[in-house]
């Protein structure tokens, strides 16, 4: 009996040990252990409930163009579950100078693809304007290096457009700052556009137009999310998974590479597996390298991470009828709040809310401001309302507030990280039966995760003499 571990159990773990599963149930001869230092699975996918709103500590949803996520749901029976985000009332605002900007039309993530609405929108000063209407004759550019995302779109567009649009936009998914991150890990697509076209308005342009005359079918939402928050497709990949291979609460303190396998030590108890699969953040999945790898050990650890707090409060009708319409709002570093975005959910997404509440769900933290993980929730509470004061003149009590800190959960992809990425994989390649799993690889979000899980056990069966699925292996 093939026997693998895998230590960690948030969704990159729960979808390899899932991936085990349907191998273990089509007769394979193997077994696996899912260790999970913390009491729960499901690692920062929490849903909580409060007044009837459904409030997510942690994603409240993911990108429907990467399928990974929805194949999963679909496999363990949530495929009419599954929801979208309301996109005709999909507007997102910008703050400048404590007043809410409409990011304008034809704006694809930072880059405009018609000219007139960005000309005349207040979010841009002229100058600005000036270098968006030349950007559309912008020369092919290879570059024979990584650079930062700034770096990247300062040259087309200018310093402006870093602070209102690049930084606020990654800040909300990376918890990260477009001065540090890579184009080349965070966004190759621009990269292959300059490359390519020159001009990212026309090549995004032209991608759009492509698009559309292939696809004669009405635009899939942005996000997509399931009727009972995220916990649920944690809650259903568990239902799916053998009770007795679940180990929550169990904290790993050491592994050992052996000849034909590993030693895994947890608390007293040490136990042989084939294969180990290490879906953790990068720090510590480095610690449990060191007496295997110093040279992988030492690649783990120059990964970054950066925290991130969540804040949702609840409100009743009146504060509903008075918010803004759309999904939300985000903040430049230059207006000098600590809040970094700010999400309507009732607006969002169905399901989520009462028709007399409002429910508003608000981020703080990332790369810059890490010292507010040790503020009490209190003093967090405080920072949040007082803020949104200043910027939508929120004054009213809140019905209820719920407060979750994520330390150190947000990987950053920093100028070099493929080049990081590639040496890490060469050296495990070298190591018989390892493979990683998680956000600090190729993709942060929930189906980059799931993905991540069940390729990490594409690369260890060859080495346990199973059959691999090649087209896993291609997609990696």
């Amino acid at each position: 009996m093939t026997r693998v571990a895998i230590i960690g159990g948030g969704i990159s773990g729960l979808s390899a040990a899932f991936t085990l599963e349907q191998k273990r149930r089509a007769g394979a001869a193997l077994d696996y252990v899912l260790f999970e230092r913390a009491p729960r699975l499901g690692g920062v996918m929490d849903t909580d409930r409060a007044d009837g709103c459904l409030i997510e500590a942690g994603p409240d949803s993911f990108l429907t163009e990467k399928p990974w996520a929805i194949d999963l749901c679909k496999q363990v029976g949530l495929a009419d579950q599954l929801i979208g985000s309301n996109d005709p009332d999909r507007k997102t605002y910008i703050i400048v100078k404590n007043k809410l900007i409409e990011i304008p039309d034809g704006l694809m993530f930072m880059v405009p693809t018609k000219i007139m609405p960005a000309i005349l929108s207040p979010l841009f000063s002229l100058g600005t304007k000036i270098r968006m209407a030349r950007e559309w004759f912008h020369p092919p550019h290879k570059a024979d290096h990584d650079e930062t995302v700034a770096s990247m779109v300062e040259r087309h567009y200018g310093p402006e457009m870093v602070d209102r649009l690049a930084d606020p936009l990654l800040s909300g998914v990376y918890g990260g700052e477009a001065s540090q991150l890579s184009v080349r890990a965070v966004l190759p697509r621009f990269a292959e556009m300059e490359a390519k076209h020159g001009s990212l308005g026309r090549a995004m342009l032209a991608a759009r137009q492509k698009m559309a005359a292939i696809a004669k079918v009405p635009a899939r939402p942005l996000f997509t999310s399931l009727k009972d928050g995220m916990q649920q497709m944690v809650d259903a990949v568990i239902s799916r998974l053998n009770p007795e291979s679940l180990r929550a609460g169990t904290h790993v303190q050491a592994i050992e590479a052996q000849a034909g396998g590993w030693t895994v030590s947890a608390g007293i108890d040490s136990d042989h597996f084939d294969a180990i699969i290490l879906a953790l953040p990068a720090p510590a999945a480095a610690d449990l390298m060191r007496s295997t790898s110093s040279a992988i050990t030492d690649e783990l650890a120059a990964i970054r991470y950066s925290s991130s707090i969540t804040v949702t409060l609840g409100y009743d009708q009146a504060v509903r009828r008075s918010l803004p319409p759309g999904f939300g709002f985000l903040v430049p570093r230059s207006e000098g709040t600590r809040m970094l975005a700010a999400t309507f959910v009732h607006n969002k997404f169905p399901h989520r809310a009462p028709e007399d509440r409002a429910l508003v769900r608000c981020f703080l933290g990332g790369s810059r401001d890490e010292q507010i993980l040790t503020f009490s929730d209190d003093q967090i509470l405080a920072i949040v309302r007082s803020e949104l004061q200043k910027i939508i003149g929120l004054s009213a009590e809140p019905l209820f507030a719920r407060v979750y800190k994520w330390r150190g959960a947000m990987a950053q992809y920093g100028v070099g990280h493929l080049e990081r990425i590639d040496r890490i994989e060469r050296l495990r390649q070298q190591i018989p039966g390892l493979a990683f799993a998680g956000n600090a690889f190729t993709g942060i979000g929930v189906p980059d995760c799931v993905r991540s899980g069940s390729e990490a056990v594409a690369k260890i069966l060859p080495a346990l003499g199973l059959a691999a699925d090649p087209a896993r292996i291609a997609a990696y």
